[in-house]
């Protein structure tokens, strides 16, 4: 039986290169980079997979996306807006090899998706096996939009779908710790499934170590809880498993290139096998064998033929 899963999050442009140098344009975003693995990850079981986010009416919107549906993404929740683009994001690189990231997203499409009576997600939210979204997903937001993506949540986890948050919490993309704390706490709270990375976990709760940051992500409400630690093992708290915090073997890497998308692939890598009906542990086996496949070439979306094995 196909399963569809709507996330929800933005994509952004990506300039790479030297300032004033030879520059590369591409895209990328935390829950994009999810979808897409997601997607590869879940295509040959039957796994759909579309993107719910807001561009423009220009030509670098258009060629975005044709490169989404090339990736296999649905793009029927795709808003197009007037008069609006998608965000944009440098990554510059010194003579070390040293990376700085340079941002223009304060008037990005994306934010602007529910500036609109209803949603194409909103809209078509009972079609859908599970949602997915992120603490980024909450930072773009306006207040009466997060509203209404809580409603989504609330409404679709009342019906038996999955509602999964990934915990991706980037400071300067808040007022205050305060601020983010607090809409955390509540999609932490309309979640089924929570993937928590320990160190992001630490900083938004202001936590003094990663024992105390791990200890309180297990005390999450949520029927399945999953806390990633780097290197070690990922704990697991299956919603089927009477409690119960069980271990995920992450897998040696000889030599890292770029861990941008690790924990995106993760959680691609995860969810394509627990919604296909595979246990949590081996569904987080399998999410770590994916990040490290990752992590071992550059970009954020590797190539396809790099993880045939993993499919």
């Amino acid at each position: 039986m196909t399963k569809r899963v709507a996330v929800i999050g933005e994509c952004m442009l990506e300039l790479k290169g030297e300032a004033f140098g030879a520059m590369t344009l591409g895209y990328g975003g935390d829950t994009f980079n999810t979808a897409v693995y997601l997607r590869r990850c879940g295509a040959a079981a039957g796994l759909e997979v579309a993107y719910a986010t807001a561009v423009g009416e220009d030509g670098l919107s258009a060629g975005l996306l044709d490169r989404w549906r090339d990736q296999g993404i649905d793009t029927r929740l795709v808003r197009r807006l007037a008069g609006r683009m998608p965000g944009l994001y440098m990554i510059e690189v010194d003579g070390r090899g040293e990376r700085s990231f340079h941002y223009w997203r304060d008037t990005a499409a994306a934010k602007a998706y529910f500036d609109v009576e209803r949603t194409p997600l909103e809209t078509h939210a009972d079609e859908f096996d599970a949602l997915y979204l992120s603490g980024i997903t909450l930072a773009i937001l306006p207040a009466d939009g997060r509203e209404r993506l809580y409603a989504l949540m609330a409404a679709m986890r009342e019906r038996g779908a999955h509602v999964v948050f990934d915990n991706n919490y980037r400071p300067r993309l808040w007022k205050d710790r305060q601020a983010a704390r607090v809409e955390f706490e509540r999609a932490f709270s309309l979640a089924t499934i929570a993937l928590v990375t320990a160190d992001d976990h630490q900083a938004l709760m202001d936590l003094p170590d990663l024992d105390s940051a791990i200890a309180h992500a297990k005390a999450l409400a949520a029927p399945e809880v999953l806390i990633k630690r780097g290197a070690s093992s990922t704990l697991v708290r299956a919603a089927d498993g009477q409690g119960h915090w069980l271990e995920a073997p992450t897998q040696w890497v000889e030599r890292v290139v770029d861990t941008t998308a690790a924990g995106d692939s993760f959680a691609g890598g995860y969810l394509a096998r627990r919604l296909t009906g595979h246990d949590a542990v081996s569904a987080a086996t399998h999410g770590n064998r994916v990040a490290a496949r990752v992590i071992g070439y550059p970009g954020a979306i590797i190539p396809a033929e790099a993880m045939d094995d993993l499919l």
